[in-house]
Order: C-alpha cells, then structure tokens, then sequence
C-alpha cells in the first residue's frame, strides 16, 4: 500500500504546477492533503474526483485558508470530517477514512508562527488531539495519520535549530508533545523507522534561499500505530519538482 502526504499550499495552486498529473502517475492508494485553501464549489471536477479515486474534501469556513482533502483508490466504509472542537471543524482540519482494519487521515495542525493567540489555539489543539489518538490506540483498526503537524520533533529535523528553540514549530513544549506521542502514547513516526538520517526535510520558508541550500524543517508525518511499525518498506521525500513549499511524503506499506 502506497500512501503520499502533501502540504498543497492552495490545491489550485498545486494542481496548475502539475500536482494531479504527477500524483495520477505515483498509482497511489491514498492522497492525503492539507491546506487546500478551497471550497468544493471553486474546484473542477476532475479535481473533485480524479480518474480512478474517491475524492473528499473538509474545506474551513473561511475561504482560501486551511482545509484538508484525501483521494482514495478504493471506497471507503465511512468518512469523519468531525473531531468535535470548533477551531478543528471550522477549519477543516481533519478528515478520516476508514477501511476494513484501517484508518487513514489527514490533518492539518494549527501553525502558532502568527503570534500569540494563534499558539495559544496551537496547544489547546494538541491537548484536545492527545485522548483522541490514546483512543485510536484502543481501536481494532491500525491508523496512518498523515499531514502537516507543524512541530519538528528533533535537531535532526531542521537545520537551523539553535536560532529556532524559541520559534512555533520547534518549542519545548511542542517537542515535549511530540516525545509523548512517540514515546508514551506509543506512536510511530513512520519514515523514521527507515530513515534515520539528517537534512530530510518536507518544508522550505520561501524567504532568502531557503530550497536552494536546503535550509528546511522536516514537519510532515505520517505517524502510524505500533502494529504498522514493522510493516513500513520504503519511504521517500519528492523533490524533484516543486508543487508547493512543502514536498510530498511518500510512505509505501506492506501487507495493508
């Protein structure tokens, strides 16, 4: 089972640089994408539904901002856009699909980089999520929660990590969070599992030359429950054409 997440940063966006076409040709078995910044409504049809998959879509209230979306090759038994707090489901942030002896999501965290008020949503979100995924580990179903969560979990994941310690994205108390869902909630961070290695990074600031000297954070997971951990072969971070300021996680699974 082959699985992608991607950051789109405006799906029409990413779609005029060539993002379906390219993911048409990756024969994928889920599509999970963040920041659509759309309605439904201002999406063409065969962005809506793409020769060969299911498409749905938890756009935000606010239109262009936020919004997650998931391509499916195969229909699903159920689809939740709801995790039942308002700066979640006004903003469309989640969108879950679940299949026999699995559910895939996509989520999109809050980013806390536009201040104060922002970071203070950033934490409650967190703590919301945390006996959401205790929950999930209670489950029958294995999940792949895939998406933008916003936080580097180690110096290992950005490269510029001393100048950061005080920025959103790369705080104690993020970091800390992160510890807990790797380590005591018992969650697995998937690429990491194959890939242990410096400067693999899925985000790039569009400031200075950030992409040309690969100055990036690596904030884009796909973070599975303990029985998957084993099952995780290949992993791999697209570059070589750029649809967005992130770069497309790609994750390939054994026996799903």
């Amino acid at each position: 089972m082959k699985i992608i997440t991607l950051n789109a940063n405006g799906i029409r966006a990413a779609c005029n640089k060539g993002f379906l076409d390219w993911m048409l040709q990756q024969e994928a078995d889920v599509i999970c994408l963040q920041e659509i910044k759309a309605q439904t409504e201002q999406l063409a049809a065969h962005v809506l539904q793409p020769e060969g998959y299911f498409g749905y879509f938890n756009s935000a209230e606010k239109k262009g901002y936020s919004g997650v979306a998931l391509y499916s090759r195969r229909l699903p038994e159920r689809v939740n856009d709801t995790l039942g707090w308002d700066h979640a489901d006004r903003e469309g942030r989640f969108l879950q699909a679940d299949y026999a002896g699995l559910s895939v999501i996509s989520i999109y965290l809050p980013s806390g980089t536009s201040g104060e008020e922002r970071q203070t949503v950033k934490y409650d979100f967190m703590a919301r999520f945390e006996p959401v995924l205790t929950a999930m580990l209670q489950q029958e179903n294995e999940f792949i929660i895939c998406g933008d969560w916003n936080i580097a979990h180690r110096q290992i994941d950005l490269k510029n990590w001393r100048s950061n310690q005080k920025n959103s994205g790369f705080l104690p108390e993020e970091r800390a969070w992160l510890d807990k869902v790797f380590g005591e909630l018992g969650l697995v961070d998937a690429f990491r599992v194959v890939n242990p290695e410096a400067e693999q990074y899925t985000w790039w600031s569009n400031r200075g030359q950030s992409w040309a000297k690969n100055v990036g954070w690596r904030i884009d997971y796909q973070v599975v429950t303990p029985g998957l951990a084993d099952r995780v072969k290949a992993v791999a971070i697209y570059k070589a054409q750029r649809f967005s300021d992130h770069a497309p996680l790609i994750i390939e699974y054994g026996n799903l």
